[in-house]
């Protein structure tokens, strides 16, 4: 079985363009490349990654591109491109010719549109998306999980993944209204989870693994075994305790699964799912 961590990110740290890290955040406020990756994955018995935009640019996703030409470790990007452009589907088609680049993502979460998925051009957008074959990574917060399901069902053939659980409020420990709407888009059999952002929603200092339990029973019941899969989330987990942390902290939920079920979420789901 090939083990996957399905969600990280390289950056060369820009204070404007990331403005995203805060001065709490000051130790990721530096470069992170595959030269710092790599030996973690393997200490952790990882055989390589999807690596994930950070940055709202096609510049963004055609340096992905190259990071993974020269590692072999990177089996898949999720790049971004702007879905609401009218020639969207004449640069999905230059993006097919490259291999590695698997899907892409929008950053939802920050949008003042809470519902900027169901616009008519974001829309026509994720329509071309099945043309090439791409998927699509849903990066929202609570408040937006219905409209994710209702852009679930609009394009049922489309393979969605849900990014971080969607972000529930763990520091706050609230499972509602978020346990019934993870609940809802999991009907969706076209939508999958990752595993992956917890530490950075809970106490980054005083985090212990029980904080998870509630919120993982409700993402392993909803979605089952089938439809979830581990991303680190490397480097942002890194301001709450790191790789290491998190990894234990999943791989010790996860022990309970049968070793076939520990497959398909430590690497069989997001190789099937990114086609990688």
């Amino acid at each position: 079985m090939v083990r996957i961590d399905a969600h990280q990110h390289f950056w060369q740290f820009d204070a404007e363009r990331d403005a995203w890290i805060t001065p709490d955040m000051a130790v990721i406020q530096r470069d992170f490349l595959p030269a710092d990756l790599q030996p973690i994955l393997e200490q952790h018995g990882l055989d390589g990654c999807v690596a994930v935009q950070a940055s709202q640019s096609e510049t963004e996703t055609d340096w992905l591109l190259d990071l993974a030409a020269e590692h072999n470790f990177i089996k898949g990007v999720v790049g971004w491109v702007d879905l609401r452009a009218e020639n969207v589907a004449e640069r999905l088609a230059h993006y097919a010719q490259f291999e590695k680049l698997k899907g892409f993502r929008h950053v939802l979460q920050g949008e003042a549109d809470r519902a900027l998925m169901l616009k008519p051009e974001f829309r026509r957008g994720i329509t071309a998306l099945a043309a090439q074959g791409f998927t699509y990574d849903l990066l929202v917060l609570p408040d937006q999980l219905g409209y994710a399901a209702e852009l679930a069902d609009l394009f049922p053939k489309q393979p969605f993944v849900l990014d971080h659980l969607a972000k529930p409020l763990i520091k706050a420990g609230e499972l509602e209204p978020w346990r019934r709407d993870i609940q809802a888009l999991a009907k969706r059999e076209n939508v999958l989870c990752k595993v992956s952002g917890m530490v950075t929603e809970a106490d980054w200092q005083q985090w212990q693994p029980a904080d998870f339990r509630p919120y993982l029973d409700v993402v392993f019941e909803a979605f089952g075994p089938g439809r979830v899969m581990f991303g680190s989330d490397w480097p942002v987990c890194n301001v709450a305790g790191g790789y290491g942390r998190m990894h234990a902290l999943v791989a010790d939920y996860v022990a309970r699964l049968s070793p076939g079920e520990q497959n398909q979420f430590w690497g069989d789901n997001a190789t099937a799912f990114y086609q990688l």
